[in-house]
């Protein structure tokens, strides 16, 4: 019943910090009109975060994550949404339409997150999360496997290959779900050829 409500699809955007996910949810923000909400971000404006009490981490902060629930609540049930954050499990199945788990080559992700000066220790959890495809499978487990997409992104050309592959998704989710746009009503009137009259599937 809510995803009928929703004009707009929501979107996970998750991966392991250094993958590039969120320069592909601020680009996919911008080209489509979706809200970017950062759970990093949010955390901080509601304050729903505490510090770690890992001595050898202290600059860790863990997200409150009932509390991040309340705080999304709304946005979920309107739709339009790319959520930005290193998890996805704690968000209802029933409010996503879409998880993408962004990938990267180890030694790429070494250099990225050496280059952000991690601390040792978590820079190793870090690769082994990846390594170990700790997030893909933690995706596959909560949602269904149809939604879930798994997109490489180890240089520019692979943002702007996701993004637009993500764009046309969206077209077409709005298609099968008849909730086409004026601008898309406007171009059929025109008798324009309109991308979803060949998508480019995501699992293709």
């Amino acid at each position: 019943m809510a995803q009928a409500l929703r004009k707009e699809p929501n979107i996970v955007v998750t991966g392991t910090p250094g993958v590039g996910k969120s320069t592909i949810c601020e680009e996919l923000s911008r080209k489509t009109g979706l809200k970017h909400l950062s759970v990093t971000e949010l955390a901080k404006k509601h304050n729903i975060s505490t510090s770690s009490e890992d001595p050898e981490d202290p600059s860790t902060r863990i997200v409150d994550e009932d509390r991040l629930l309340d705080v999304l609540e709304n946005d979920l049930e309107d739709g339009g949404t790319v959520i930005d954050w290193h998890a996805c499990d704690l968000f209802p199945p029933r409010l996503v339409d879409l998880v993408c788990v962004i990938r990267c080559d180890n030694k790429i992700l070494y250099d990225r997150l050496k280059a952000r000066s991690y601390a040792e220790k978590k820079l190793q959890e870090n690769m082994d999360c990846e390594i170990m495809e700790v997030l893909l499978l933690e995706a596959r487990d909560a949602y269904d496997s149809e939604i879930v997409v798994e997109l490489k992104s180890e240089k520019t050309e692979d943002i702007d290959s996701n993004v637009d592959r993500i764009e046309q998704w969206i077209t077409q989710w709005k298609k099968d779900h008849g909730k086409e746009g004026d601008d898309v009503k406007a171009q059929q009137q025109d008798g324009g050829k309109k991308d979803e009259d060949d998508p480019m599937f995501l699992h293709g």
